[in-house]
């Protein structure tokens, strides 16, 4: 595992990387960025590639020996005990049409476990960072997510509704929608960025890549709450995420625990 003193310097990395990132986003959105598609039809555009090549500069002058994944460029090798997984512009649907709940997300994940990370929304102006055992910060604050405990008073934030509800868990996920108080669907990193800043307390996600969960383990648990996907398992790998506090977490892990195995 990584020394305190590593933890602070792969924290303040995440934390140049995702600035870098977010100004070389903004750039792009003042000049217009340009717009191409992928084989699977999803959007990529000027800014996620500026996004990244800034990301990357930063960890590999940083973290020369380490591995890793990013959604543009794919994987690079080096110590596989160290990872640095990337998503350069988390949102890029919105952010090509106009929208603000856009950002980068960047992890590292050190012998399979999220240690370190950070994430920014741009457009608004914030950033978020966090390190194991150092806390979760936003714009150099410390925070912890809300303290609710009562799912009937919750705020429920979730990413793309339209692929939890075409999953296995989909009548599930509707009763924890039924449930709680109020639900919001910004989607992308502004449904995590909710719960963060305690407007929501609990983010659920699923159908997604490992980079669109880079930095939410961390996150999410410096906060003080709890991470994991439908399983209960502690892991970006899966494709799914549950996080909040952690009454919200269980009441909402058994509720999906309940309902069958996971999508596939």
């Amino acid at each position: 595992m990584l020394t305190l003193g590593e933890l602070r310097q792969a924290r303040r990395s995440a934390a140049r990387a995702v600035a870098a990132a977010s100004e070389a986003i903004l750039r792009e959105a003042r000049r217009g960025p340009l717009v191409e598609f992928k084989p699977d039809s999803s959007p990529v555009t000027s800014a996620d590639l500026a996004a990244e090549e800034a990301i990357l500069a930063i960890l590999r002058a940083d973290w020369p020996g380490a591995s890793i994944l990013a959604e543009e460029s794919g994987a690079a090798s080096g110590d596989p005990r160290l990872v640095w997984i990337v998503d350069p512009l988390d949102g890029t649907r919105g952010f090509a049409r106009g929208g603000t709940h856009y950002g980068p997300l960047v992890g590292l994940e050190c012998e399979g476990r999220v240690v370190a990370g950070a994430m920014a929304l741009p457009a608004l102006g914030r950033s978020y960072d966090a390190a194991s055992t150092l806390g979760c910060a936003r714009d150099g604050s410390a925070l912890r997510l809300a303290p609710c405990e009562d799912w009937s008073r919750a705020t429920l934030s979730v990413g793309e509704w339209s692929r939890l509800a075409r999953g296995s868990r989909a009548e599930a996920l509707s009763r924890l929608a039924r449930d709680c108080a109020s639900m919001r669907a910004f989607g992308d990193v502004a449904s995590l960025a909710m719960l963060l800043d305690g407007a929501a307390d609990c983010w659920i996600e699923g159908g997604v890549q490992p980079w669109d969960l880079a930095p939410a383990q961390i996150l999410v648990e410096e906060a003080g709450g709890c991470f994991s996907d439908f399983e209960g398992r502690a892991t970006i790998h899966s494709g799914e995420a549950l996080a909040g506090t952690p009454a919200i977490h269980a009441h909402a892990l058994a509720r999906l625990r309940a309902s069958g195995p996971p999508d596939g």
